[in-house]
């Protein structure tokens, strides 16, 4: 068979096969099925970087992480896998941030990521919302509206929450996201 009739061959094989339908990505804070959940076998398989923000008494704004290389100096970053929890997440922060080791602070957590135009915004996978929390001189504290929290955890580890044992995988997190931790202490 000459080379041409090869080529000829292949093009009729290719022209009868059916198009391949891309399956369309699901939304990042997609509230649908519950995904099983990821198992990373940590001893095969590389860590990605976690780039962490935190800051005492609530979240940073969007606009801090609007230029790239002009982020928050307050970074720590974290060499972890996806099937990692927040109460992993929490150990690691209170071992660099001294407010974070306080017996009655609380974590919250929030993903900063680029949208579809290229800025950053913050997003949420938790359902319930805005929280309220009590800060020390007994006022309410409330985030600002356009920050929704991934998750929250307790500093004191004593009592397990719900939000101890979600990994970054079952929130959605995709590798290059920010991700912002707000103390309050």
């Amino acid at each position: 068979m000459s080379l041409a009739a090869a080529a000829a061959a292949a093009a009729a094989d290719v022209q009868s096969r059916p198009p391949r339908i891309p399956l369309p990505a699901p939304p990042r804070n997609s509230s649908g099925p519950a995904r099983p959940p990821i198992i990373v076998d940590r001893e095969k398989t590389c860590p990605l970087l976690l780039r962490v923000f935190t800051k005492i008494g609530g979240h940073h704004s969007v606009e801090e992480f609007a230029t790239r290389g002009k982020e928050p100096k307050d970074e720590v970053q974290i060499y972890t896998w996806r099937d990692a929890t927040l109460r992993e997440l929490t150990d690691l922060v209170k071992e660099v941030a001294p407010a974070a080791r306080r017996r009655d602070a609380r974590l919250s957590f929030a993903f900063v990521y680029p949208d579809r135009r290229g800025r950053n915004v913050m997003r949420s996978a938790a359902s319930r919302g805005i929280r309220h929390f009590k800060a020390q001189s007994g006022r309410h504290v409330v985030p600002p509206p356009n920050i929704n929290e991934v998750g929250m955890t307790h500093a004191n580890g004593n009592t397990r929450r719900p939000d101890d044992t979600r990994t970054l995988a079952e929130l959605s997190f995709q590798t290059g996201d920010f991700l912002d931790v707000a103390i309050y202490a």
